[in-house]
């Protein structure tokens, strides 16, 4: 305990206990108290095994020290731990979000036999031709005319969109839908985009304007695009 400040703190809920623990302090602090409670409290032995989730806070712990703190619960006999939580993200994480996330902005033309993949976003300015590919996690927008075949939501986000500014592709696929060139004649005038119906469980080809209702939490990137 620093002064009047809990360090520890157990709360019993219906599916075991959540042990919330200072960020502030020592880790060997942290430890000492934690040793104490779990001591004297929590462990009637005529109770089953408890699980226990410990929320951090802002405390990240290296790989030892977690091995550390789950055995000291480890031995206490009739708790085992779940989870462990922290709202500190890791760097490796949060480079790997920033990546997914990003929109990658690339200049050329797509050719026959030719594959384009990234990891967020993709915004091709250019064309996809026959036999050209484009691969994205998340969003597929192409400035130019997409005539080969773009798949976008590749980790399986059916939320994920393909905009282009001509829209004859040899195919579409977003997440595990798929779909081919639309059954009606397009003159390019106006930018089109493809996204799933859940409703008719397959992806639909319309007007880009569509995506302010059918997708509403679309980026501010996304919405100056539909703005012009």
């Amino acid at each position: 305990m620093i002064g009047n400040k809990q360090v520890v703190t157990i709360k019993g809920t219906r599916d075991g206990l959540t042990l919330h623990l200072d960020d502030s302090c020592s880790f060997a602090e942290l430890l000492k108290e934690l040793e104490d409670k779990l001591s004297t409290n929590y462990l009637d032995e005529e109770e089953p095994m408890i699980t226990v989730m410990i929320q951090l806070g802002n405390r990240y712990l290296h790989k030892e020290q977690e091995e550390q703190l789950r055995d000291l619960i480890r031995n206490k006999k009739k708790l085992v731990v779940h989870s462990i939580h922290s709202n500190v993200v890791p760097k490796k994480k949060a480079l790997e979000w920033k990546e997914d996330s990003e929109i990658k902005a690339i200049n050329r033309i797509v050719r026959s036999g030719q594959v384009v993949e990234v990891k967020g976003d993709l915004l091709l300015i250019g064309d996809v031709n026959p036999g050209g590919k484009v691969v994205a996690k998340g969003n597929i927008f192409v400035m130019g005319s997409l005539l080969g075949v773009a798949h976008a939501g590749v980790n399986g986000n059916r939320e994920a969109v393909i905009v282009a500014s001509y829209m004859r592709p040899s195919q579409l696929r977003i997440a595990d839908y798929i779909s081919r060139s639309p059954d009606y004649e397009s003159d390019g005038v106006y930018m089109e985009c493809g996204l799933v119906d859940e409703t008719r469980a397959k992806i639909v080809i319309d007007r880009l304007q569509v995506l302010m209702h059918k997708r509403p939490d679309l980026s501010g990137f996304e919405r100056r695009m539909l703005n012009g």
